[in-house]
């Protein structure tokens, strides 16, 4: 296993005890630039979102954390984060959880000769997540989603 990889595992394990005391979820933890020198970027989440404070809060409880276990070599930035308005959605619970949301999907397979659709989530049954696009209604299985974001409404 890559170093990074080992210590995302570790900084994962330290910011799921961190977001647990916050009272919050642990979305995503990612790592970039070179060991010794890394970004550590923490995204958390909330069904009710997630405010400046929810950040502060992990990122104190985590930078506490990862002083005690010390499992980044040299030195990091830590960043706390949500996944932000136009958040990926990453499983078939984070459909269900913005039924009614507009969403942005692109699947591995054409439907109607397209693999781009933009439309609100009307529902989701079994493996199924069916969206309206206009006034009709297109059923597109889970299993050939590759990409899904929530799109941005003003």
């Amino acid at each position: 296993m890559a170093i990074k990889d080992k210590i995302r595992l570790k900084v994962m394990e330290l910011a799921k005890e961190a977001t647990e005391v916050a009272g919050v979820e642990l979305f995503d933890v990612e790592l970039s630039g070179q060991v010794g020198n890394l970004t550590v970027r923490v995204t958390i989440d909330s069904e009710h979102g997630i405010g400046i404070n929810d950040c502060e809060r992990v990122s104190r409880q985590l930078e506490a954390l990862l002083d005690i276990e010390d499992p980044v070599p040299g030195s990091y930035t830590l960043e706390v984060t949500s996944p932000g308005l136009d958040r990926p959605l990453r499983n078939i619970q984070d459909f269900r959880r913005f039924q009614g949301k507009l969403v942005r999907i692109v699947t591995n397979e054409k439907i109607d000769n397209q693999t781009f659709f933009i439309g609100r989530i009307a529902k989701v049954t079994n493996n199924t997540v069916i969206i309206t696009i206009g006034k009709k209604e297109l059923g597109i299985p889970y299993e050939i989603i590759n990409r899904a974001n929530l799109e941005i409404e003003l």
